[in-house]
């Protein structure tokens, strides 16, 4: 193997990239060419502002993807997806649940930020993202975007939060940030499949609905650059393929019962097969997607971004990271990330760069020449003067805060506080799972970033008292 950077390595020891880097490589991509590390297309020349498609999973584990290392699920359109474009090896979410890490991505800024986004994640009507915020959807529409969100919403509930009222021209999908796939009663225990803001009745599955709505959005004749945020709740429990219509009904009447959230975290059901063919079911429908943009002519001057909200859960795969959802170890923030478009940028190429949700709202906007609210300065920092002009991304921390945990990360060192308010220091470089404390060797960097993990956190909303 060639020589490479301790960074690049890092990367690659967290997933399925050694083998690609080498030339070998798994399920799909098996007789394929091997990725190469990222470089700008510089000779490109600024065409029509691209449409935006933004695919999120939902709880989808850091190696999940068969392109990310997985040794048992198969996801060959994700995967082809990947071969397009660009497979980042150090991409986070912007928080550990989902409500937050939707603020930071809609936002582009720490969802501290907003009462809203304290919330880890929202759980009732009077939280939410207050409508006057500028969002990605918003700023793309005075610049000339037309905007929808299809599926996961999980920003606030009727009737004081909408995507309608943040940006969105158009909405189909859920408020809450979870539901049974067939009944669609949500976690407040009321029917959640919403058009606009009135219900819509439709009780087939839910992600094949999603897809639908997704497939006849990018196949309309639009006469104007487009935003689309496809959030599915795909593999979020409750634990349900399409053939588990009798299990989903089981769950739906424990919700009408009363026991809304113990129903939908579905602890007595669920196994690695089924998991397994959610994450497959999610890439046939991403699949179905991409097929219907490509048939409308629109892919070569589509941005398409897929990520997941946050790190897994219960079946997860994320060897070898350590934690999951909810908390601030690398497995639960590290996740999945991929970029295509073909207009601009290469296929078949691998970014080691650590980047994070926040990044993404100040990159799209940038690509699509709409400028943030000065009023409401980014916290992310804008990727396409790497992904375009070759440059360099400057040197900044990653910030995350939740309840339980805090975590920043400056080039390769992670600093980290656990429940139990003990601090670490940790080389993602050398130590990706995070087993080897360097606190006590490496006291002032430890107390270095600790007081910049501090000094970003004095400038946010202090939590409600719990």
């Amino acid at each position: 193997m060639p020589e490479i950077s301790r960074r690049v390595f890092g990367g690659l020891v967290g997933g399925g990239a050694v083998t690609a880097v080498a030339g070998a490589s798994t399920g799909a991509e098996a007789t394929t060419p091997a990725e190469r590390p990222f470089e700008a297309r510089t000779s490109g020349r600024p065409g029509r502002r691209p449409n935006v498609l933004f695919i999120l999973g939902d709880d989808l584990g850091w190696a999940d993807l068969s392109s990310y290392g997985s040794p048992h699920i198969r996801t060959p359109h994700l995967d082809r997806l990947a071969a397009q474009g660009v497979r980042f090896t150090q991409a986070y979410s912007g928080s550990a649940t989902c409500s937050p890490t939707r603020f930071s991505l809609y936002t582009g800024r720490f969802p501290g930020r907003t009462k809203g986004g304290l919330a880890e994640p929202i759980g009732n009507r009077t939280q939410g993202l207050e409508p006057g915020h500028p969002t990605l959807a918003s700023l793309l529409r005075q610049a000339g975007y037309a905007t929808a969100l299809i599926g996961k919403w999980h920003c606030g509930f009727l009737p004081d939060y909408s995507p309608t009222r943040s940006g969105w021209d158009e909405f189909f999908g859920n408020f809450g940030g979870a539901l049974e796939y067939f009944s669609k009663l949500g976690q407040l225990g009321e029917y959640d499949l919403y058009e606009g803001d009135a219900e819509y009745k439709d009780l087939r599955y839910y992600t094949t609905i999603l897809t639908e709505r997704a497939v006849e959005y990018v196949s309309r004749d639009h006469d104007r650059p487009w935003l689309l945020n496809l959030n599915f709740t795909t593999p979020h429990w409750p634990w349900l393929t399409e053939d588990d219509a009798e299990t989903g009904a089981e769950i739906a009447a424990k919700l009408r019962a009363g026991n809304a959230l113990g129903a939908l975290l579905h602890n007595d059901g669920g196994s690695v097969e089924k998991y397994q063919q959610m994450v497959e079911s999610l890439d046939a429908a991403v699949g179905r997607v991409l097929t219907a943009l490509r048939r409308s002519g629109q892919e070569d001057d589509t941005v398409v971004v897929f990520a997941s909200d946050n790190g897994g859960e219960r079946f997860s795969y994320q060897w070898p990271l350590s934690g999951a959802k909810s908390e601030l170890l690398e497995g639960g923030i590290r996740v999945p990330t991929l970029l295509r478009w073909p207009a601009r940028i290469d296929g078949r190429q691998v970014s080691h760069e650590p980047v994070y949700s926040p990044d993404w709202t100040a990159t799209l906007l940038e690509l699509a020449g709409a400028r943030p609210d000065p009023a409401y300065p980014l916290d992310g920092t804008s990727l396409a003067g790497y992904l375009l002009r070759g440059e360099r991304l400057p040197e900044r921390d990653l910030f995350w805060r939740v309840r339980r945990n805090r975590a920043l990360r400056r080039g390769d060192w992670k600093y980290y506080r656990d429940a139990d308010g003990k601090d670490h220091l940790y080389n993602l470089a050398a130590d990706v799972r995070e087993q080897a404390d360097l606190a006590a060797d490496r006291p002032e960097l430890l107390a270095e970033l600790k007081a910049a993990w501090e000094q970003v956190d004095s400038g946010l909303l202090p939590y409600p008292a719990a």
